[in-house]
């Protein structure tokens, strides 16, 4: 009986031991937070009355803006501003998340894109599309900070138009990419005379003198070029 009483003994301090681990095991297990997710419902209208707009691209980021006014265009933006195409464009290094909206919008139409990011302390979007039938153009804002924009709140901003200062606007039916020409797109010389990212001094049609342009004075564009409004959906 003495064994037996022994082995029994010997069990359950085992079990007990046993247990005692495993709640320590767990005690010492780190809590995984999961990350906090914000989500932006943007609606983007083109006011211009000539101006097909290429689909709009948003970036996401904390600090440094993927294009500011009055510094050189990156490669990926001078392709955005010369073609439209954005693929280059949205792979910006300090991204914390990037979209583009399906397609191109026409004069006095509307599109609307989502993007979801990470929350962050700081937190700025970025937004940037062609002007169609230009050389250069585009329209967007450098930075909108919605650090603290609850959700169900909305931003809405207006946007003038910014010559890439990557091609020079001879508007040529040979240099302008939009249906009023049909020409080259993205070249990646760089021939015009500031390599900054300006005011866009806006057309010079063919009817204005400049025999040249393949542009007409229905191509023409007032400030401002879009309206962006920012709904935060989460």
């Amino acid at each position: 009986m003495s064994s037996a009483n022994n082995l029994k003994k010997s069990l359950l301090v085992l079990a007990l031991a046993t247990t005692l681990a495993a709640c320590s095991d767990n005690d010492n297990d780190p809590i995984v937070e999961e990350p906090v997710i914000s989500e932006f419902t943007i609606t983007f209208s083109n006011l211009t009355a000539g101006q097909p707009l290429s689909p709009l691209s948003v970036i996401a980021f904390e600090d440094e803006a993927p294009w500011t006014f009055g510094t050189t265009a990156s490669v990926g933006l001078e392709m955005l501003a010369e073609s439209g195409a954005n693929e280059e464009y949205l792979s910006y290094e300090n991204a914390l998340a990037a979209v583009s909206a399906e397609g191109a919008i026409g004069p006095g139409e509307t599109t609307t894109v989502i993007i979801t990011v990470e929350e962050q302390e700081t937190l700025n979007l970025s937004f940037a599309a062609m002007l169609g039938n230009t050389n250069d153009a585009f329209t967007g804002l450098s930075s909108l900070d919605v650090s603290t924009l609850e959700v169900g709140g909305s931003l809405s901003r207006t946007t003038t138009a910014y010559d890439a200062g990557t091609e020079a606007n001879t508007e040529t039916a040979e240099t302008v990419p939009g249906p009023a020409a049909s020409g080259e797109g993205f070249n990646e010389i760089r021939d015009d005379t500031a390599d900054i990212i300006t005011m866009h001094p806006g057309i010079v049609s063919n009817q204005d003198g400049l025999s040249t342009s393949a542009l007409g004075v229905e191509h023409k564009f007032d400030n401002p070029v879009s309206k962006i409004v920012i709904t935060r959906t989460q």
